[in-house]
């Protein structure tokens, strides 16, 4: 049984799907003005593991995330390029999709748009000013929080209090200041035909209605960074319950920040390390590693200990993995055993440590405990063939889980061939002849 930390309940749940072996999970994809950075790219490649583990368990996964396509901050980035709305996201949209293939995150089985969602929102609005919950100013509509009593529930906030905290502009039309945006009139930028006005919807409002429009009703995961709690997310349960009578998911599920400099890494501070810069440096599996040895939950400092530690931690995987893949090639097949104790309780902790709330950090310790059997065997002369394929298979769905993979393939007659001479040279300690026929290999790429 998966458990999830669920942030709406405030607590740990069994997992407990809508439709039986399925998994229907959205998470808020980015704002397409700019570049990712490495703080985007944690719930990416967050949410990735946990539909990796999912289907590791036999579930089917429908994994939606949208792209943001209009906004101020796209206008502004257009404006000051001397470019159109549409070039920017379409530019920034190619951009983060390659970074997400670096990352070597599975495709999204829907990336939506804004853009492509104007008539759906439109009525969605509709609906909410039919019901009450919305009202029209100028040409603008919001959403009247009042209208919701749970209003703030994933948050914890209650409107009172954010009423209290509220600073309130002199030419503000709204019935009460937390009431949010819907609909905005305006000439600026992209702007489309409404009964309300020309103009454009709210950010808050495009995710709900991306949502009913694929899913057709309640989900069961929605996700995305803690930042996005209040107001983004608890805006869209207060619009779902208004709405639709549901609060969007059964289970909501929020990452960790990534901390520079003590503090929260954004484009508008400035202290931020692009994903693709740090992706031209290390390999995607170190990338993912240095994000995945951390409690998701958990704020994530980065710094270069980190990384060294997440690079040092990789070479060992990869040399046991490759080594183990080698020894099981040369020995042919030899069947599994399915009845191995050793084996099967590595395979239990492995999948106990993901399915208790994703915990990775855990889960990365079942995989240096196949690192060490890996290792074992490898070195031993007469190793039972039987549990090293075993070993492997549990070994790839493990770094499968993760998003890695070493890049080993399997050598042709000719490979084999050298590597055989290579190893017979230094059976025979003629290190001339070992030293050269390692150089080939070495220029070949072969993993040994």
């Amino acid at each position: 049984m998966v458990r999830i930390y669920n942030s709406l309940s405030k607590q740990l749940e069994d997992f407990i799907p809508i439709k039986e072996n399925e998994v229907l999970m959205y998470v808020c994809g980015p704002t397409v003005y700019d570049r990712m950075h490495i703080g985007n790219s944690r719930p990416v490649i967050f949410f990735d593991t946990v539909t990796r583990f999912f289907r590791y368990l036999g579930y089917k996964v429908t994994y939606v995330s949208n792209f943001t396509d209009i906004d101020d901050k796209i206008i502004a980035r257009a404006q000051a390029s001397g470019i159109s709305e549409e070039e920017v996201s379409e530019h920034y949209i190619k951009e983060i999709k390659t970074t997400y293939q670096r990352l070597n995150c599975l495709p999204h089985e829907y990336n939506p748009r804004v853009t492509e969602t104007i008539p759906e929102i439109i009525n969605f609005i509709s609906a909410l000013i039919e019901k009450g919950g919305a009202y029209v100013v100028d040409g603008d509509v919001y959403f009247d929080c009042a209208k919701v009593q749970e209003y703030g529930i994933l948050s914890s906030q209650t409107i009172e209090n954010l009423i209290n905290g509220a600073r309130i502009e002199a030419n503000e039309k709204k019935n009460n200041p937390i009431d949010f945006t819907l609909w905005k009139k305006t000439s600026e930028g992209l702007s489309w035909p409404s009964p309300w006005s020309v103009g454009r919807p709210g950010w808050h409002t495009e995710c709900v209605v991306m949502i009913d429009s694929i899913f057709k009703g309640k989900i069961d995961i929605h996700g995305g960074g803690t930042d996005l709690k209040f107001p983004h997310h608890d805006n869209e349960i207060a619009q779902s319950i208004c709405s639709h009578d549901h609060m969007v998911a059964n289970y909501w599920i929020h990452s960790g920040l990534i901390d520079a400099s003590g503090e929260k890494m954004s484009k508008s501070i400035g202290n931020v390390v692009w994903a693709d810069d740090l992706l031209d440096r290390v390999p995607y599996q170190v990338y993912r590693l240095m994000m995945l040895n951390v409690p998701y939950r958990q704020p994530l400092n980065y710094k270069e200990e980190l990384l060294d530690q997440a690079q040092s931690d990789y070479e060992k995987i990869k040399r046991a993995f490759n080594g183990l893949f080698r020894k099981v090639e040369e020995s042919g097949n030899e069947g599994l055993s399915e009845t191995d104790e050793e084996l099967n309780a590595l395979k239990e902790e492995f999948t106990k440590a993901m399915s208790d709330d994703f915990n990775t950090a855990n889960a990365l310790t079942a995989i240096f405990k196949a690192v060490k059997m890996a290792n074992i065997f490898v070195r031993e002369k007469d190793s039972d063939l039987t549990r090293m394929r075993t070993l492997l298979n549990l070994f790839t769905d493990f770094l499968w889980v993760f998003g890695i993979e070493t890049g080993v393939k399997p050598l042709t007659r000719e490979e084999r061939d050298l590597v055989n001479r290579y190893q017979q040279a230094r059976r025979q300690k003629n290190y001339q002849l070992s030293d050269k026929l390692r150089e080939e290999i070495i220029e070949r790429g072969l993993d040994l």
